[in-house]
């Protein structure tokens, strides 16, 4: 088995292949290492699968429609799209750079599976799509017409457009909506990264609102069991949550963050920031049904297998 896997340098991507490896497929991965964050960080991720003989890592955009052609014609049962321009915040700053890459990246990658006949399709989506939705946990049954950011818009209008697909070309699509995830190799801007390396250094932590958000935080494992699941058992047209389904404030986090690192927090509160949602929590009912999704790994593990990571990486330069 063949799958073309796009931002497979990145947290998830770096993950997934690895996984996929190790079951024995044969992997194509797409990455064109931007630098959102450190280039170089995506090359460590990716360090393992490269020595790997079924692995072959493809430097190119998303965007370029002729070239993810030109890897779908060698032929691929399966594209696990994760590749995005990501982030809530930076895609209010820049909303036509999160439309471009993230929009018309997917529609190129769409067209070249129906030209190759690629069959099946997985697309990594977000929670975020959900926006304030005030009926919680959030079903994938709920409406999502609500979106409170570009980042979440262009992952809402993602999801139309695998339809589309689906429907002019028989694609078999599932679009999977992550929860907050973190563990090991997580994009350092994000919370758990940045709150663990600023407690690390003896730095405040910077916390927008009064903590009192919620967020359903998912550990990589497990949302790796899931996406796999979903790659195996790809048929119709899918949308399925996955998330850890036990929500906890941001000020819960940080006690728990605490613990795990033996240290205590210096907060600093500051206002609410436009695009970030109130809440969290998904419901993972379909996935556990269909997927046969379980998700094993709470909070306090996952942090503590987080914090072993940083400091492992931390020692080796």
């Amino acid at each position: 088995m063949k799958a073309i896997v796009t931002g497979a340098a990145g947290f998830i991507g770096s993950h997934l292949c690895q996984r996929l490896l190790g079951e024995g497929w044969t992997v194509v991965g797409v990455d064109n290492f931007d630098d959102f964050y450190d280039p170089q960080v995506k090359h460590r991720n990716i360090k393992t699968c490269l020595q790997n003989k079924r692995f072959r890592l493809v430097e190119a955009d998303i965007r370029n429609a002729a070239g993810m052609n030109k890897i779908a014609a060698e032929g691929a049962d399966i594209i696990v799209h994760l590749a995005a321009r990501a982030g809530v915040r930076p895609s209010i700053a820049q909303p036509g750079l999160y439309a471009d890459v993230n929009v018309n990246g997917t529609v190129a990658l769409l067209e070249a599976a129906g030209k190759n006949r690629i069959n099946k399709f997985v697309f990594g989506s977000s929670s975020s799509v959900y926006g304030n939705n005030r009926k919680v946990p959030f079903s994938e049954e709920d409406n999502v017409d609500f979106p409170i950011s570009p980042y979440a818009a262009t992952k809402k209008a993602g999801e139309l457009i695998c339809h589309t697909y689906h429907h002019l070309y028989r694609i078999s699509v599932t679009c999977l909506r992550y929860f907050t995830v973190y563990g090991p190799r997580q994009r350092p801007d994000l919370a758990i990264h940045k709150f663990v390396r600023l407690i690390e250094q003896g730095k405040s932590i910077p916390v927008y609102g009064d903590g009192s958000m919620t967020r359903d935080f998912t550990f990589i494992d497990d949302i790796i069991d899931g996406t796999v699941a979903a790659v195996n058992r790809c048929a119709g047209y899918n949308i399925y949550n996955l998330g850890e389904s036990r929500p906890i404030t941001v000020n819960a986090l940080i006690a728990e963050i605490e613990k795990a690192l033996g240290k205590k927090a210096a907060i600093e509160y500051l206002p609410l920031q436009p695009g970030d949602v109130l809440r969290t929590y998904a419901d993972v009912t379909k996935a556990k049904r269909d997927l046969g999704y379980e998700p094993k790994t709470q909070i306090d593990e996952g942090l503590k297998r987080f914090v072993e990571w940083l400091r492992r990486e931390k020692s080796c330069g």
